[in-house]
């Protein structure tokens, strides 16, 4: 939010120096984040003065230019060679001395220096109202009252806007400080407490009156709800044209552009009040104003040329014909002010905040008036800004009041009623603060005292604080207004000692974060938001079981994620189209899924590697990461946790070409395996890419501090590998599941720890290397048992899947 020093002044009478009023400001709450010069010239005619020609000569070498002699007010005249057709002996003119900057159309700066043209010695430049910024004619030099005295500064005399405006950081809650009242409401009030009385200064209205009663509009609000209050008030007899100096450079100073007189005083009285107006051409009204909402789906062209499409809780500014305005949003291209506008209606209006945010949400619509109007606006300065803002049309256009104003406010909204106790402002700030000074900074920040006990205060708020609704809104006034810097800090530390688990999520997760940290992982942290379509990657995700944002910034976020794996593959994109191609990710994060029986959240723990696990080295080659290397990482995190025994299967995700998951009991710790192609061709991958996705909330369960334990086998367990030549298209679930149905009883574990694939293989073939651990729990192995066993293995995996050993 930007705020012009010299507007701030006209409501408090202030000769602070900007620093010291940011300071303030700051202090207040209202963070100043810069302060910046403003010129209404640029350059502001710094070095510019008012020259009498004395004399003027044809250029001996020249047809086109004059020789002058000027006097500039310091003794000596000075020669200038001008080209202008319309220089003359005895003018006035404005004059560029040596080391002036002045600055061309595009707003380059150039420097007048000293020189000859054609041979004749140059002392500066008479210059020309564009050069100045004054206008645009090049016709001639600028020829001027002949009463100014020769050395005066042009900068008095064409009046340049020196100002110094503030950038505020406005906290979204303070909707009463988005103007320039509000901003000098809240100056005082500090200024109060630093012991400087000064006086709050409104604009007067008193001269409003109405000229004639020629021209009224009727107005019907069918929903006062969504429009508790709406005046109106029409005016006649205007002309539209550019708008005086004075509102100009209030409106560029704050970076608005003048548009026209009208619009400008809607906008000026905005920024002044906090109140949004709209001014209607009155020949564009058919019938009488209706404000209410229409039917879906109705076409609406607004101001910008835009056809919009309405929803059925859009409220509308309206006439017997349809549409004209989109109430407290935008306005429509029909219905506003032209060259041609002779008369007006004009709006003022207390909208419903969510309603306004809804319906600018709804069609990508952020103006001044909707900025302000969702975040609500005062309802009781209505009435006054619409008076304010019709004695400045008829100041700047002209014109008469041709109506009463039109004043629908059903139902007032009341100020808010709160009591403040005084044991819990000392309480909450820490430190007494004397009664009288918290009475002083209420009632200098427009809160009533209504009644004044030894516990506390009776206080009325006014309506346009929305953000002081509660005792605990009222003391934070308090303590902003008192000043945060005037709270004394004890010399004493008081610190908490808590008993905490030693498997708390945090302290896990730093464990784990840094062990893969030590492992060359790079952690990772995606959007939540993500791209709906990215279910269809994905038989297991259901479009279903989508969690939708109903306000999205753009579709490509406007889905929670239910799966962690295709940001994790964006990321690992962005980064190979970038020539960085050896890469380790891990995330910790949440899914999120609608299902029959509610939302649910759920954590894992992701890891993504892909490329070479090493760079090239004139001593090492580089080597691609492999499956084994990959399964090393995981069983690495497993083996962190303690989690030892655990059970082996085929993953069942559907993202995986080769994919394990490992469980413990009847629970899924974590599956990993290769990415399928077709995912990874989807985000424009060719590199392999190993995934693994922990169920962090099982890890977290399988860790607790509860000890378990059972009896260690009496008998031993045996190990066996074997290293199959297998076609591509089988799966590791396939091999899992022929073993599984040769050997029911005696075969605990079958592991995949190694997949191979290359042109010594031959075509179509890859290579699994399995472990097998097979264990009798009642008596020891005889190594006959175990070659049967093997033997049987073999044999079924050659008759079924056409396995052969490697």
């Amino acid at each position: 939010m930007k705020i012009s020093y010299n507007w701030l002044k006209q409501f408090i009478k202030i000769d602070w120096n900007s620093e010291d009023t940011s300071a303030l400001l700051t202090d207040l709450g209202l963070e100043v984040e810069m302060v910046e010069k403003y010129q209404s010239v640029k350059g502001g005619l710094e070095g510019i003065v008012i020259g009498h020609v004395l004399t003027c000569e044809q250029h001996p070498d020249a047809d086109r230019l004059k020789v002058t002699t000027v006097d500039i007010g310091t003794g000596t005249p000075v020669q200038i060679v001008c080209g202008a057709a319309n220089v003359a002996a005895g003018q006035k003119v404005p004059v560029a001395t040596i080391g002036t900057v002045l600055y061309d159309k595009e707003g380059v700066p150039f420097t007048i220096k000293k020189g000859k043209i054609r041979g004749q010695e140059s002392h500066g430049m008479i210059c020309a109202e564009d050069e100045l910024g004054l206008g645009e004619s090049h016709d001639g030099i600028m020829v001027l009252d002949d009463k100014l005295i020769p050395g005066t500064a042009a900068a008095q005399v064409f009046k340049i806007e020196n100002d110094e405006v503030f950038e505020i950081g406005l906290t979204p809650n303070r909707a009463d400080a988005m103007s320039h009242l509000g901003t000098a409401r809240d100056l005082r009030a500090g200024l109060i407490q630093s012991g400087i009385n000064v006086e709050l200064i409104t604009p007067s209205v008193s001269n409003f009156r109405v000229d004639m009663r020629t021209l009224k509009i009727d107005v019907n609000v069918e929903d006062n709800n969504l429009a508790p209050r709406y005046c109106g008030v029409t005016i006649s007899g205007i002309t539209v044209k550019a708008s005086p100096k004075w509102l100009q450079d209030r409106l560029k100073a704050i970076g608005l552009n003048p548009k026209n007189n009208i619009v400008d005083v809607t906008n000026y009285v905005l920024h002044e009040l906090g109140q949004p107006l709209h001014a209607f051409d009155t020949a564009k009204i058919n019938g009488k104003i209706i404000v209410k909402t229409v039917t879906a789906g109705t076409k609406f062209t607004t101001l910008d040329d835009v056809e919009r499409c309405l929803h059925e809780e859009d409220l509308m500014i309206c006439d017997d014909k349809g549409p004209l305005c989109i109430a407290g949003v935008f306005g429509g291209k029909n219905s506003g002010v032209s060259d041609n506008t002779t008369s007006i209606f004009l709006e003022s209006a207390y909208f419903n905040p969510v309603s306004v945010r809804k319906t600018a949400k709804r069609h990508q619509l952020n103006t001044d008036a909707s900025f302000r109007f969702e975040r609500g606006i005062d309802p009781n300065i209505t009435a006054y800004a619409l008076k304010r803002a019709a004695l400045l049309i008829q100041e700047v256009a002209g014109g008469e009041i041709t109506s009463e104003i039109v004043d629908i406010y059903n139902k007032k909204i009341e100020d808010f009623s709160v009591f403040l106790n005084f044991a819990n402002v000392a309480k909450i700030i820490g430190q007494e603060i004397p009664k009288d000074t918290i009475k002083q900074i209420l009632v200098s920040l427009d809160i009533k005292v209504n009644s004044v006990s030894e516990a506390g205060l009776g206080l009325t708020i006014p309506s346009y604080r929305v953000d002081v609704q509660r005792e605990i809104d009222v003391i934070e006034e308090i303590l902003r207004v008192y000043g945060y810097n005037n709270i004394g800090f004890s010399n004493k530390l008081n610190a908490t000692v808590t008993n905490s688990p030693r498997n708390e999520d945090y302290k896990l997760q730093n464990i784990i974060a840094t062990q893969l940290n030590s492992q060359g992982f790079n952690e990772m942290m995606a959007n939540s938001l993500t791209t709906p379509s990215y279910v269809q990657l994905s038989t297991m995700l259901k479009e279903e079981h989508n969690v939708t944002m109903l306000n999205p910034l753009s579709n490509d976020l406007s889905t929670l994620r239910q799966s962690l794996l295709f940001s994790g593959l964006e990321a690992i994109s962005y980064n190979i189209n970038r020539k960085n191609s050896d890469l380790k990710f891990f995330e910790f994060g949440k899914s999120y899924h609608k299902l029959l029986s509610g939302f649910e959240e759920r954590k894992h723990l992701t890891l993504l590697l892909t490329g070479n696990r090493n760079q090239e080295t004139w001593t090492n080659a580089q080597k691609p990461s492999d499956f084994f290397l990959f399964k090393g990482y995981v069983d690495a995190i497993l083996g962190r946790f303690g989690i030892q025994k655990t059970q082996n299967s085929p993953a069942t995700s559907d993202v995986f070409s080769e994919g394990i998951a490992i469980g413990s009991g009847h629970n899924a710790l974590v599956e990993f395996g290769v990415v399928k192609k077709s995912i990874l061709k989807h985000f424009g991958i060719k590199n392999e890419v190993f995934y693994a996705d922990f169920n962090w909330d099982v890890i977290i369960k399988s860790t607790s501090s509860k000890i378990k334990y059972s009896d260690i086998p009496k008998y031993p367990e045996v190990r066996r590998d074997l290293a199959l030549l297998i076609d591509k298209t089988v799966t590791y679930d396939s091999v899992y599941n022929v073993a599984r149905q040769t050997e029911k009883s005696l075969l605990k574990e079958i592991n995949l720890f190694d997949v191979y694939e290359g042109s010594n293989l031959g075509e179509g073939k890859k290579s699994y290397a399995l472990s097998f651990i097979i264990q009798d729990n009642n008596k020891t192995l005889t190594d006959a048992q175990i070659d049967k066993i093997m033997g049987k293995l073999q044999k079924n995996f050659e008759t079924e899947l056409g396995a052969s050993l490697r």
